[in-house]
């Protein structure tokens, strides 16, 4: 029997509609949740019901499955009344490693980690439409700055996905905390597979935000940017214009202090050379280890993601070597998860919810 094509529309009430039939659920905010198989897809509040597709997979839900899990996201959302304070953003912390330290925050509590890893030229920052959301859901929220960027040093000698992943593994077993689900966006989404292959036992799943996987066709016009864009003293503002352009749809509320933060950062000393290098950096390893990889996955692109030819293609691609579910999020950029969290929580709570019992998981 084929999986059911399940709809969550938003608006004023949340429906699900199951096989074309329409049940509503519960009142909730605006958006739209499509999912078949291994593939969902999202649309923005203002759209109505969207586009859908349908793949077989090996985690097709039925009716009820399908109605606890949009029952739980919608509810979280609603548990957070208007104009509630958002927690504080927990103090700095440093792990001490070979070559320098990583800066880290952590929310603490009792509940089950998840340990959440930025993309090169970002900080642990984008995290933060994130963090409460996971937090109400009764997750303890660690998030840390790679090599290079943020508060972590800035010299290393290698800045490669694997050694990040590595540095997530000592941060972990630094915590005394785990298995952790690990959320890597861009580059780290490599990280995240590499702890995980590295030490299984500590990686209860991995979610890749914007994944950035493998080396993508050689362009002599993309190289020749790039070589120019690092070489002057427009080099910051060379990299925030791109950056910039990752947002394609709407802002966050705070995208100008967050801009000006990140611009700030990377005009410390040694930090554009770190990027630099990070940029130039071959993926052809974690490619090549895709098809060994056992972790539970859920792969998450936006539509609209500029780091890529065809975002629903590579989406794919990735889903199909790992075996892993995948999100398609309507208009969404590179940060699918900051420019529309209301609509990636929902599917990210269900595959939370639905991965094997780990320690203390939330009920």
């Amino acid at each position: 029997m084929a999986p059911p094509l399940i709809h969550v529309v938003g608006g004023a009430s949340v429906a699900l509609r199951v096989n074309g039939l329409a049940r509503p659920v519960i009142a909730g905010p605006g958006a739209g949740w499509h999912s078949s198989g291994m593939t969902s897809f999202l649309t923005p509040p203002t759209a109505s019901v969207g586009h859908a597709h349908a793949e077989g997979g090996r985690r097709a839900r039925g009716f009820a499955d399908a109605l606890l899990a949009a029952f739980a996201a919608a509810s979280l959302l609603l548990a957070v009344p208007a104009g509630a304070q958002t927690p504080p953003v927990p103090e700095t912390r440093f792990l001490a490693l070979g070559e320098g330290r990583i800066a880290y925050d952590d929310t603490g509590g009792p509940g089950p980690l998840v340990l959440a890893i930025p993309g090169m030229g970002d900080l642990r920052s984008e995290y933060r439409a994130l963090r409460p959301l996971l937090v109400q859901a009764g997750w303890r929220v660690v998030t840390m700055d790679v090599r290079g960027h943020g508060e972590s040093s800035a010299p290393w000698s290698d800045y490669s996905a694997h050694a990040v992943g590595r540095d997530a593994l000592a941060l972990i077993a630094h915590l005394n905390a785990g298995p952790a689900v690990i959320l890597g966006n861009s580059f780290a989404a490599g990280s995240a597979l590499w702890a995980a292959h590295d030490a299984p036992a500590r990686v209860r799943a991995a979610v890749l935000l914007g994944p950035i996987v493998r080396d993508g066709p050689p362009s002599w016009l993309a190289k020749a940017a790039v070589t120019v864009g690092f070489a002057g003293p427009w080099r910051v503002r060379f990299w925030m214009t791109y950056w910039n352009s990752l947002f394609p749809t709407r802002k966050p509320a705070d995208h100008a202090e967050a801009k000006a933060a990140l611009a700030r950062n990377l005009r410390e000393p040694g930090r554009m050379a770190a990027l630099r290098t990070m940029v130039g950096l071959s993926k052809a390893d974690t490619e090549a280890m895709l098809p060994a990889s056992r972790v539970p996955a859920l792969v998450v692109m936006g539509t609209r993601d500029p780091d890529f030819p065809d975002p629903e293609v590579e989406a794919r691609w990735l889903a199909a070597q790992l075996r892993a579910d995948s999100l398609l999020v309507e208009g969404a950029g590179h940060y699918s998860h900051l420019e529309m969290p209301e609509l990636v929580v929902p599917r990210l709570l269900s595959f939370l919810a639905g991965l094997p019992a780990g320690p203390a998981a939330p009920r």
